[in-house]
Protein backbone atom coordinates (compact mmCIF):
# COMPACT_ATOMS: atom_id res chain seq x y z
CA UNK A 1 0.00 0.00 0.00
CA UNK A 2 1.20 3.53 -0.68
CA UNK A 3 2.19 5.62 1.63
CA UNK A 4 -0.54 7.82 2.53
CA UNK A 5 -3.27 6.38 0.93
CA UNK A 6 -5.75 5.29 2.83
CA UNK A 7 -6.62 2.58 4.75
CA UNK A 8 -8.53 -0.23 3.24
CA UNK A 9 -12.55 -0.28 3.33
CA UNK A 10 -13.56 -2.18 6.05
CA UNK A 11 -15.79 -4.87 5.95
CA UNK A 12 -19.70 -3.87 6.47
CA UNK A 13 -19.88 -7.50 8.14
CA UNK A 14 -17.81 -5.59 11.50
CA UNK A 15 -19.86 -4.20 13.91
CA UNK A 16 -18.31 -1.95 16.25
CA UNK A 17 -19.96 -0.29 19.42
CA UNK A 18 -18.53 3.57 20.17
CA UNK A 19 -19.07 4.30 24.05
CA UNK A 20 -18.27 7.82 24.92
CA UNK A 21 -20.76 10.47 26.81
CA UNK A 22 -19.31 13.33 24.95
CA UNK A 23 -21.56 13.58 21.55
CA UNK A 24 -19.00 15.47 19.02
CA UNK A 25 -16.31 13.19 20.03
CA UNK A 26 -19.03 9.71 19.56
CA UNK A 27 -20.67 11.08 16.76
CA UNK A 28 -17.44 12.20 14.76
CA UNK A 29 -15.86 8.81 15.01
CA UNK A 30 -19.13 7.24 13.86
CA UNK A 31 -18.83 9.37 10.79
CA UNK A 32 -15.35 8.86 10.46
CA UNK A 33 -15.36 4.94 10.52
CA UNK A 34 -18.95 4.40 8.94
CA UNK A 35 -17.32 6.42 6.11
CA UNK A 36 -14.70 3.56 6.23
CA UNK A 37 -17.14 1.07 6.08
CA UNK A 38 -18.40 -0.25 9.51
CA UNK A 39 -21.35 -0.51 10.94
CA UNK A 40 -21.32 1.66 14.08
CA UNK A 41 -23.73 1.67 17.33
CA UNK A 42 -23.44 4.22 19.38
CA UNK A 43 -23.49 5.09 23.32
CA UNK A 44 -23.54 7.80 25.39
CA UNK A 45 -23.19 5.98 28.64
CA UNK A 46 -21.66 2.33 30.33
CA UNK A 47 -25.85 1.32 30.66
CA UNK A 48 -26.55 2.38 26.88
CA UNK A 49 -23.43 0.04 25.87
CA UNK A 50 -24.69 -2.79 27.65
CA UNK A 51 -27.80 -2.96 26.15
CA UNK A 52 -26.07 -2.64 22.89
CA UNK A 53 -24.36 -4.98 23.47
CA UNK A 54 -27.14 -7.53 24.91
CA UNK A 55 -29.25 -6.43 21.65
CA UNK A 56 -26.99 -7.29 18.90
CA UNK A 57 -26.41 -10.77 20.69
CA UNK A 58 -30.08 -11.30 20.83
CA UNK A 59 -30.57 -10.06 17.11
CA UNK A 60 -28.12 -12.54 15.45
CA UNK A 61 -25.38 -9.85 15.06
CA UNK A 62 -22.47 -9.78 17.37
CA UNK A 63 -20.23 -6.92 17.66
CA UNK A 64 -16.66 -7.22 17.00
CA UNK A 65 -15.36 -3.93 18.74
CA UNK A 66 -15.91 -1.55 21.60
CA UNK A 67 -14.21 1.73 21.57
CA UNK A 68 -14.83 2.64 24.94
CA UNK A 69 -14.32 6.20 26.63
CA UNK A 70 -12.64 5.92 30.42
CA UNK A 71 -14.45 8.76 31.58
CA UNK A 72 -18.13 8.44 31.37
CA UNK A 73 -20.89 7.46 33.52
CA UNK A 74 -21.25 3.50 34.12
CA UNK A 75 -23.34 0.72 33.97
CA UNK A 76 -25.65 0.02 36.43
CA UNK A 77 -25.34 -3.34 37.63
CA UNK A 78 -20.86 -3.00 37.08
CA UNK A 79 -18.68 -3.04 39.81
CA UNK A 80 -16.91 0.15 40.44
CA UNK A 81 -13.27 1.10 39.47
CA UNK A 82 -11.98 4.28 40.09
CA UNK A 83 -8.56 4.64 39.50
CA UNK A 84 -8.57 8.36 38.48
CA UNK A 85 -11.75 9.65 39.47
CA UNK A 86 -14.79 8.87 37.25
CA UNK A 87 -13.76 5.96 35.39
CA UNK A 88 -17.08 4.29 34.20
CA UNK A 89 -15.47 3.39 30.90
CA UNK A 90 -13.23 0.99 33.40
CA UNK A 91 -16.24 -0.57 34.13
CA UNK A 92 -17.98 -1.37 31.33
CA UNK A 93 -14.28 -2.51 29.99
CA UNK A 94 -14.48 -5.08 32.99
CA UNK A 95 -17.40 -6.20 32.43
CA UNK A 96 -17.35 -6.03 28.64
CA UNK A 97 -14.39 -8.47 29.31
CA UNK A 98 -15.80 -11.09 31.71
CA UNK A 99 -19.28 -11.55 29.75
CA UNK A 100 -17.71 -10.96 26.33
CA UNK A 101 -13.94 -12.29 26.44
CA UNK A 102 -13.56 -12.70 22.86
CA UNK A 103 -14.77 -8.98 22.25
CA UNK A 104 -11.78 -6.72 21.48
CA UNK A 105 -12.07 -3.57 23.62
CA UNK A 106 -9.57 -0.12 22.55
CA UNK A 107 -10.02 2.35 25.36
CA UNK A 108 -8.88 6.11 24.90
CA UNK A 109 -9.44 9.11 26.80
CA UNK A 110 -7.71 12.76 26.60
CA UNK A 111 -7.17 12.41 30.63
CA UNK A 112 -6.33 9.28 31.73
CA UNK A 113 -2.85 8.86 33.92
CA UNK A 114 -0.44 6.39 33.08
CA UNK A 115 -1.96 4.02 35.60
CA UNK A 116 -5.38 3.78 34.45
CA UNK A 117 -3.07 2.77 30.44
CA UNK A 118 -1.19 0.11 31.92
CA UNK A 119 -4.14 -1.07 34.09
CA UNK A 120 -5.78 -1.53 31.05
CA UNK A 121 -3.54 -3.28 29.25
CA UNK A 122 -2.87 -5.24 31.88
CA UNK A 123 -7.19 -6.41 31.79
CA UNK A 124 -6.46 -7.38 28.56
CA UNK A 125 -7.21 -3.90 26.19
CA UNK A 126 -6.30 -4.38 22.64
CA UNK A 127 -5.06 -0.70 22.80
CA UNK A 128 -5.35 2.40 24.39
CA UNK A 129 -5.38 5.99 22.50
CA UNK A 130 -4.90 9.20 23.94
CA UNK A 131 -7.34 12.15 22.94
CA UNK A 132 -7.19 13.93 20.43
CA UNK A 133 -6.63 11.31 17.87
CA UNK A 134 -5.99 11.77 14.32
CA UNK A 135 -8.52 10.44 12.38
CA UNK A 136 -5.98 7.70 10.20
CA UNK A 137 -4.44 6.76 13.35
CA UNK A 138 -7.97 5.83 14.68
CA UNK A 139 -8.69 4.09 11.52
CA UNK A 140 -5.81 1.99 11.26
CA UNK A 141 -5.80 1.06 15.28
CA UNK A 142 -9.53 -0.40 14.17
CA UNK A 143 -8.36 -2.21 11.08
CA UNK A 144 -5.10 -3.09 13.16
CA UNK A 145 -7.49 -4.80 15.93
CA UNK A 146 -9.97 -5.83 14.09
CA UNK A 147 -7.99 -8.03 11.55
CA UNK A 148 -5.60 -9.34 14.59
CA UNK A 149 -9.23 -10.45 16.11
CA UNK A 150 -11.22 -11.26 13.56
CA UNK A 151 -9.09 -11.70 10.20
CA UNK A 152 -8.62 -10.09 7.37
CA UNK A 153 -12.13 -8.03 6.06
CA UNK A 154 -13.73 -9.28 3.37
Amino acid sequence: EPRGAPPCPFSMEHRILIADDDADVRHGAAELLGASGLEVMLASDGEEAICLVRRSIELGRPLHLALVDVHMPPPVDAAPISLDGIDGGLALFSLLRGSRPELPCILWSGEASQGVESWAMREGASAFLRKPVKPLTLREEIQRVLKLHWGAAG
